[in-house]
């Protein structure tokens, strides 16, 4: 559905794959006619297409039919007097409509989508017989049919499918234009692939936007002699990569607050919409059941329960987490100085590049075997939502990546104090790592694409295909079929694509900035890289992979606070990079000298947390439509219960008087 020029199209947005029928004649009770029968019933068009080996369900759903399930869902939307109600069809005029005209997100129509899909149930109260070729089986009074065709292995797969003329117009508008450098259609973006996507492209640009003045710093101060005045340059440009960092990050506030106004997305969204919110129902926190039916009945034991129920959840994300930090200094801390160690004891160059490539490659296993085991963990915690759930999921994996990226390079700024060998490191690190994340992005997909073709093919020609020529697969949806999901390389239970590409990013930024002052030019290799980045991972979600499933996450999430906790880091080691370079070189003595630096670190600590306090987290025009809405909220509210109570007393008068 797409609501531009105030025009309704019809948009096949979702793909159902069932087998392609071995007998050609239609038989009774054939359960693909009925779930095709049930699908128009519910109001959905169905556009059927044969394959090679698999029949595609196409389905639409208009404007009049998502509305009715937005309805029944309770959908809560913003309306045009600032006040989030759930959605009416008579009343759909009042709402606000998206960005590209359509009254709903992408992520309210799939969400709308898996209603109706999900709601077919048998409604004849008896149970009904359907049948598949040679297979039998049935399908109960009150059960959902689409439930039951998953469970028996009809329905293989369901999956959103790409809008080509969108498509083709982000292709034309975004992925291909490489003259707009770090300028993105934002909004276009949320309106295709939902808010979680739309606010990592533009916290991409933004921070490549970011990257030009350091990147200018660094290469001034790499390629320029300042003669006496060399001993402060370091200094200089250490103090103000950190104010530059501080700044960015809380200017990026500004902007998810800007971007959430300019969408219609409010904080308090219920937490089964996958928001960050404030307030909960009391049915959708993880307490037991056995503590929400008894709540009311004795108030201490009542708050004595929920108290010890909420230190246990506690203590098991605690023992978690000292597992994990356990594992890494026992089984991956000997493995990283057993590297660095081989490393700096190996004279040729072209054998400590390869090297470091065995090394990366390993590592990636690793730590996503240990992503893997973190999920596991993570499933045996208590967490109030799945946000928190992949937050914590976060939280561990980027620690065994945090130490396998940087305690190598620890390593040769402490005990060997080799800055040569450090800068050698780190261009090699950033190198085989942007290499390494391109391959990955690019060619796995597409590698994986054609396999999938290829084995299609191959058992068309098995089952008495043509013999001679090539199998063209002509359909578009089953060409997005063989396409690989944008899923996270730690599995898909809890987070998708979008987790590897915030962790690249989040590796790069503590690359260049921990190790600032070895190494000034990272930051226009980081800048170059992100221009690359944005193209490449455009190209990715429009073209080699499936329309990814929408999330409706506002903000970056845990990756701000690791961020934040990346700054901090940096004004240690580049505090410690500064001790160790001039006691080297002897440009300073070292008791002043080592003054100066503490003094200069607690400073930048103090100035890195004061900057958040002095500049604001909203723009001021968005606290100020923020109180507006409130205000006419309240204000309406006012009218609605003094005309309740009016009625009430006017009532309560009338029938006074008619006993007297």
């Amino acid at each position: 559905m797409d609501g531009r020029n105030g025009e309704e199209r019809i948009v096949h947005e979702v793909a159902i794959v069932v087998p392609k029928r071995v007998r050609e004649e239609e038989e009774e009770g054939d359960c693909v006619e009925v779930l095709v029968s049930e699908l128009k019933k519910r109001g959905m068009v169905v556009d059927r297409v044969v394959g090679l080996a698999d029949e595609f369900l196409k389905v639409a759903a208009p404007l009049e039919t998502l509305g009715s399930a937005a309805a029944e869902l309770h959908i809560r939307k913003p309306t045009r007097l600032g006040i989030d109600l759930p959605f009416e069809v008579q009343g759909s005029e009042a709402f606000f409509r998206q960005p590209d005209g359509s009254l709903f997100s992408w992520f309210e129509r799939f969400h709308c989508y898996q209603h109706l899909l999900y709601g077919i149930v048998n409604s004849d109260g008896y149970d009904v017989t359907l049948k598949l070729d040679d297979k039998e089986f049935c399908w109960a009074a009150g059960e959902s049919l689409v439930r039951r065709l998953e469970s028996e292995g009809v329905i293989k797969q369901m999956f959103p499918l790409h809008d080509e003329l969108n498509r083709k117009e982000l292709l034309k508008t975004w992925a291909l234009n490489w003259w707009n450098f770090t300028n993105q259609p934002i909004d276009q973006i949320y309106s295709y692939f939902g808010a979680k996507i739309g606010v990592y492209f533009s916290f991409l640009g933004m921070y490549t936007r970011w990257l030009l003045f350091p990147a200018l710093l660094g290469i001034i101060v790499q390629m320029i002699d300042f003669g006496s005045l060399q001993f402060l340059v370091l200094p200089s440009f250490f103090v103000s990569t950190i104010l530059w960092a501080a700044l960015f990050l809380q200017f990026w506030k500004r902007k998810n607050a800007a971007l959430l106004a300019r969408w219609q997305i409010n904080y308090l969204v219920g937490p089964s919409q996958g928001y960050r919110f404030i307030g909960m129902e009391w049915s959708s926190l993880p307490f037991p059941k056995e503590l929400i039916k008894n709540l009311g009945n004795e108030k201490f034991k009542e708050k004595e329960a929920y108290q010890r129920y909420e230190w246990f959840a506690y203590r098991k994300r605690f023992r978690n987490d000292v597992l994990v930090i356990m594992t890494i200094i026992c089984l991956q801390l000997p493995f990283e100085l057993a590297y660095a160690h081989i490393y700096e004891i190996i004279t040729s160059d072209t054998i400590k590049f390869l090297l470091t490539a065995i090394y990366l490659l390993i590592i990636q296993y690793l730590t996503r075997l240990g992503g893997k085991v973190s999920v596991k963990l993570i499933n045996r915690e208590i967490n109030e939502s799945v946000e928190y759930r992949a937050n914590s999921l976060i939280y561990k994996v980027f620690g065994l990546y945090f130490m396998q990226t940087y305690i190598g390079i620890f390593y040769h700024v402490l005990l060997h104090r080799n800055f040569m060998t450090l800068r050698q490191v780190l261009i090699q690190r950033l190198i085989i790592s942007q290499v390494f994340w391109t391959l990955m992005d690019g060619s796995l997909p597409y590698l994986k694409y054609s396999y999938r073709k290829f084995r299609a093919r191959k058992k068309k020609k098995s089952e008495g295909g043509p013999s001679t020529g090539k199998i063209l697969i002509a359909s578009r949806v089953e060409k997005e079929y063989f396409k690989p999901t944008y899923s996270a390389s730690i599995g898909v239970e809890l987070e998708d694509g979008l987790f590897d590409d915030f962790l690249e990013l989040a590796l790069q930024f503590g690359m260049i900035m921990m190790f600032a002052c070895a190494f000034p030019l990272a930051f226009t290799l980081a800048a170059v890289s992100n221009v690359m980045e944005m193209r490449t991972n455009a190209l990715k979600l429009l073209v080699t992979l499936r329309r990814p499933l929408p999330r409706a996450a506002a903000t970056i999430g845990a990756w701000l606070n690791i961020w934040q906790f990346l700054v901090v880091m940096s004004i240690c080691t580049n505090s410690a990079l500064l001790v160790c370079l001039y006691d080297q070189e002897g440009k300073w003595k070292i008791e002043p000298g080592l003054a100066a630096i503490l003094i200069m670190e607690h400073v930048l600590l103090l100035l890195k947390f004061g900057l958040s306090r002095l500049v604001p987290e909203e723009p001021a025009w968005v606290r100020a439509n923020r109180m507006k809405n409130v205000t006419q909220a309240q204000d309406m509210y006012c009218k609605q219960l003094l005309r309740s109570i009016s009625g009430e007393f006017s009532s309560m008068a009338k029938t006074q008087q008619d006993s007297e």
